[in-house]
């Protein structure tokens, strides 16, 4: 059970998050963004990406991990190679997939 407090938090946090997006979005078609703020919007989803991914391919179990032995950096690897030859975002994700499941199995 909530109490006020923890009801009011709540309330609050939905009011700043749907402010800021209402008004981003409310206002998108109205507001010219400059070029070097529109180009550099564009480096944000690799960065993301990238800060997700590696740690949980180098540290999946809290401490590095930069061996064969590694399940997850193996089927990274593989997978580069394979969206590299391909370009192909399923098979990229079926290759690394049977890549991760057979290093598991094998190994």
């Amino acid at each position: 059970m909530m109490t006020g407090d923890e009801t009011w938090m709540i309330g609050g946090m939905f009011a700043v998050t749907f402010g800021i997006r209402y008004l981003l979005f409310g206002l998108a078609d109205r507001i010219s963004l400059s070029a070097w703020l529109s180009d550099s919007l564009r480096f944000i989803p690799p960065a993301v990406l990238t800060a997700i991914t590696v740690p949980a391919v180098l540290l999946p179990d809290g401490h590095w991990q930069l061996s064969a032995a590694n399940p997850y950096l193996i089927a990274a690897l593989v997978s580069l190679a394979a969206g590299i030859v391909t370009r192909n975002l399923l098979a990229t994700i079926g290759i690394g997939l049977a890549a991760f499941f057979f290093h598991r199995l094998w190994f």
